[in-house]
């Protein structure tokens, strides 16, 4: 199933119990600015970067290193988000205290509780920066993210989004009411758009315009916080496209700062225009979001346009500039049905060239190979972190990278001696570790060599850490389950009951419970705390069938299976363990018809159910 997550945060607009919270950050910035040159590039228009932060493409994710009280932090950049947040379990890691905010964060999975805390110094931009306050909330980002910076860090000067080349920057500009900005292009080797935006300021800092939809206006939201540009059904349907037209297929589930899980399609659209720039015959994603505190918001145009083209947001104008880097603008590659875009943006036909902004050295290019990893431009990914390999040859996070790189292209052996490489060069490589331990697992390694990796990591992660959910997942993926229920136990205590992924890790551990045949009472109890937060999840039911089978209490067993079958009536593993049930209750034949169809659908879940001890 395809997942999409979105991550951004807002408050409602306008809001002035802010005013004063964070105030350190961007007056130091702005400060700081007032000392820089300006770099003058036409006529009596200067143009002056005041800042430069570097940015790291994990998948649709920009992310971006900082420091809390000294210690290192990865952040989601964010510009759909109003203020900058760290998640609560972040928050115990760094042992941050919490007061309580009588503001909610809205966002795409509704509205959130919220705290604030105070980092004491926050070092950004490798500017250390005194008495930062931050919101508290959400849910997990993603890709290591310990939170998200949002509009209270980009506002303060007009901002160059280059995620393709790895980097955000800050510029600030003078007598430039009239000039053109977009300062790397130009009208006929490189083409660029330019759009207006609305009015925004410090309490109401978005960048929103319009845009056109099958010819229908609609009003789109510019937020590197989602990972993949996202419409409302509203909008979908004036543009003449619901859940039920043709072509339009189920693509899983979404989630942002909020509670709530959100079904997502992949819709075909003739035309999506903006600006000079016309993509036909595209997809986009649709769903049940609700844009809140945004007014009439159509669209969120995420990290996957940001990634297909260079976009600067002129505040100062009120304005913004954008030229296409090539390839697919809407990132959909994961998606059920091919999504390939039919027709490149005519008006940016010319600009597929290099940047004008070269690698200089190791860091520039694996943050551009990062970036074509996440387009899925593995050719030139893999040359870019050679070259940073090469350059660099002591930096294990590179290494890491191209095996990232090399694992998603189809090349598991050199994928392998990268990560052997990144682990050599940094034994306590959290990443390095984990991921290794993946790829072992998805060639069949012994379940030896998988833990050994898992338990590395264990000792040097934090208990917090949001990884640990996936290395519960691989835990039991190689029938560890005792160590899979401690990676789950660890992860559910460092979170609200309310997190997104709760009903996920709960299940989990009930699972892995009824497979380890150990705390049954307990693994039911996690079985129905997932099961009222999501209740028709057949994947749900099929574990708490598993509890009342180890139990003997076949009927509520067959009960729930008959439920999941429902839902998935071509699951193997539900039609064997039903089969099972129904056998050890005297139901002979019904139970070896189940066994049969789960064996036609699966030939070995005979051998693996027996090592585990489920037998008719």
């Amino acid at each position: 199933m395809g997942v999409i997550s979105f991550a951004s945060g807002r408050t409602r607009r306008g809001l002035t119990g802010l005013r004063t919270a964070g105030r350190g950050l961007p007056l130091l910035l702005v400060a700081v600015a007032a000392l820089l040159g300006s770099r003058a590039y036409a006529g009596a228009c200067s143009l002056g970067r005041l800042a430069e932060l570097p940015v790291t493409m994990i998948g649709l994710r920009p992310l971006v290193h900082a420091k809390i009280n000294g210690k290192d932090a990865l952040f989601l950049a964010d510009s759909g988000a109003f203020y900058s947040t760290i998640t609560p379990a972040a928050a115990a890691e760094y042992k941050l205290s919490l007061t309580p905010s009588p503001v909610p964060m809205e966002g795409v999975g509704g509205e959130a509780q919220t705290w604030i805390t105070r980092v004491r110094t926050f070092t950004i931009f490798d500017l250390p920066v005194p008495n930062v306050d931050f919101f508290v909330a959400g849910n997990d980002f993603g890709a290591g993210a310990v939170g998200l910076l949002g509009q209270n860090v980009f506002h303060i000067a007009d901002v160059e989004y280059d995620l393709a080349n790895g980097v955000i920057r800050l510029l600030r500009t003078n007598d430039c009411k009239n000039a053109t900005l977009a300062y790397w292009a130009n009208a006929e080797a490189k083409p660029f758009s330019v759009i207006d935006i609305e009015y925004s300021n410090r309490f109401q800092p978005h960048t929103m315009s319009v845009a056109y939809l099958n010819g229908a206006k609609i009003h789109v939201l510019f937020d590197t916080g989602a990972a993949t540009s996202m419409l409302t059904l509203d909008a979908a349907k004036r543009a003449g496209v619901t859940p039920k037209s043709a072509g339009v297929v189920a693509a899983g589930s979404g989630w942002g700062i909020g509670r709530h899980v959100i079904d997502t399609w992949i819709a075909p659209f003739a035309s999506f225009k903006i600006g000079d720039e016309e993509i036909r015959n595209t997809k986009l994603r649709i769903g049940d979001i609700r844009i809140m505190g945004m007014g009439d918001t159509d669209m969120l145009i995420g990290a996957d346009f940001f990634l297909s083209h260079r976009i600067y947001v002129a505040t100062s104008q009120k304005k913004l500039y954008f030229t296409y880097n090539g390839g697919p603008v809407f990132n959909l590659k994961d998606a059920p049905v091919a999504a390939e875009n039919a027709n490149p943006p005519p008006a940016a036909a010319a600009a597929t060239e290099a940047q004008t902004d070269q690698p200089t050295d190791a860091a520039g290019f694996a943050r551009r190979g990062a970036a074509s990893t996440a387009r899925h431009d593995y050719e030139h990914a893999i040359a870019d972190l050679t070259r940073a390999c090469e350059l660099a040859p002591t930096e294990g996070s590179y290494f890491y990278q191209r095996g990232m790189a090399r694992w998603e292209s189809k090349q598991p052996d050199l994928a392998l001696a990268d990560f052997d490489e990144a682990i050599k060069l940094k034994p306590d490589d959290v990443s390095s570790l984990v991921a290794r331990a993946g790829l072992r697992a998805a060639r069949h390694a012994s379940a030896a060599e998988v833990a050994a990796d898992l338990d590395a990591a264990d000792r040097v992660a934090p208990k917090e850490a949001e990884v640990r959910l996936q290395m519960g997942h691989l835990y039991s993926y190689v029938a560890q389950f005792p160590a899979a229920v401690e990676q789950f136990s660890q992860w559910i205590a460092a979170r609200a009951p309310d997190d997104v992924h709760m009903s996920e890790a709960m299940n989990s551990r009930c699972w892995a419970r009824a497979m380890w045949d150990h705390a049954l009472e307990q693994a039911l109890a996690d079985c129905d705390a997932a099961l009222k937060l999501r209740p028709n999840s057949a994947a749900y039911l099929n574990s708490r069938g598993l509890v009342y089978l180890r139990q003997s209490q076949y009927d509520k067993a067959i009960a729930d299976y008959d439920a999941a079958l429902r839902l998935r009536p071509n699951d193997a593993s539900s039609l064997y363990a039903r089969g099972v049930a129904r056998v050890h209750k005297g139901q002979s034949a019904q139970g070896n018809a189940d066994l049969s169809a789960a064996a036609a659908l699966q030939p070995q879940i005979a051998a693996e159910m027996s090592k585990h001890g489920i037998n008719p």
